[in-house]
């Protein structure tokens, strides 16, 4: 079976506001690679999950690519995560994206809430 990568947007602010699709990925994957693992942590064990972790953050990411493309390719799942919102996005992933599409690995987002549109929506 070939390995897959998701990417998991987590909750800014209250960990409740995670998605049900969210909680899924996190919980069925093999390892999560976290932005940073002790606030990612935290948000597992509210969720009462416990995964394997990884650092992933901007002063290790370009030596972590080859570990995670080691893992996809003995058929692993992994998800990636940021300490809050969509990882990629102000956050790290970009060169772990880029080489797993290249390696030939699926990619699949997992959205979550949107704080814009939520912000709009109360904004008068």
């Amino acid at each position: 079976m070939s390995g897959v990568l998701y990417i998991v947007a987590t909750p800014i602010g209250n960990l409740d506001d995670i998605t049900l699709r969210a909680v899924d990925v996190l919980r069925t994957v093999d390892l999560v690679a976290a932005e940073d693992t002790r606030h990612s942590q935290h948000l597992l064990s509210h969720l009462g999950l416990s995964k394997k972790m990884l650092s992933l953050h901007e002063h290790n990411e370009r030596v972590r690519v080859q570990q995670i493309l080691d893992y996809l390719q003995a058929g692993q799942q992994i998800a990636l995560v940021s300490d809050a919102g969509t990882p990629l996005i102000s956050d790290p992933g970009y060169p772990l994206v880029k080489a797993v599409i290249d390696a030939g690995f699926r990619v699949t987002p997992v959205p979550g809430v949107s704080s814009i549109i939520t912000a709009l929506s109360a904004a008068g």
